[in-house]
């Protein structure tokens, strides 16, 4: 039984891209996968839009929420990260969240530079190695505009992350345009999302 996260980070409750993520759920479960979620729109994560403690990752709390989330991206083996695309970039309530959550001695942890290079080159664990990472994103663009004009800031933003932690980022899945789309598109790519869920529900699939 695969243990799949969905970490969705769209700001509202209602919305194409959650309707997405109902039909990933659904294909998921067609394989017998765990699947759980975290609604970032549910969390707590105002006080982490501005840093009132030491820049220091240890000095950062460490509220419920956040260390429900850190038991939760441990537990997984798939993390699918959901999210409406803003401005190119994945909306704010992603960006904080990952600020908080991904943190050292969790995340990762950091060594002494090594002599070579006059010990310049930072030295680091990725403790979260062995996990695979999927995005279902929505988007006004159409996604080959994105890609053709904008070279696809955000995948690049959230791979850079997720290889920081061990995490790798296999495949990215953009619906778009979403404002430009008829009823009988938005099946198709309900469709879509249900077959992309039955698919990475696969054990070995991803690995």
């Amino acid at each position: 039984m695969k243990k799949i996260l969905i970490i969705n980070a769209h700001p509202r409750e209602k919305g194409f891209q959650n309707t997405l993520v109902e039909e990933y759920i659904k294909g998921a479960r067609i394989n017998n996968a765990e699947v759980k979620i975290i609604n970032l729109r549910t969390l707590k994560l105002e006080p982490f839009l501005k840093y009132s403690w030491d820049l220091n990752h240890d000095s950062i709390p460490m509220t419920k929420d956040l260390l429900k989330s850190q038991e939760l991206i441990k537990w997984s083996e798939h993390i699918v990260f959901a999210y409406p695309t803003f401005w190119a970039t994945p909306p704010a309530l992603m960006k904080v969240f990952i600020e908080a959550i991904i943190v050292s001695k969790f995340a990762f942890k950091y060594h002494k530079p090594k002599k070579f290079f006059f010990g310049k080159i930072p030295v680091w664990d990725k403790l979260l190695k062995g996990r695979t990472a999927s995005i279902i994103s929505t988007m006004d663009a159409p996604p080959f505009l994105m890609y053709a004009v904008d070279k696809d800031p955000g995948g690049k933003m959230m791979n850079a992350i997720l290889r920081f932690t061990g995490i790798k980022l296999k495949h990215k899945h953009y619906f778009g345009s979403i404002k430009m789309s008829t009823e009988e598109k938005k099946k198709k790519w309900i469709e879509k999302a249900f077959k992309i869920g039955r698919k990475e529900s696969e054990k070995f699939l991803l690995r």
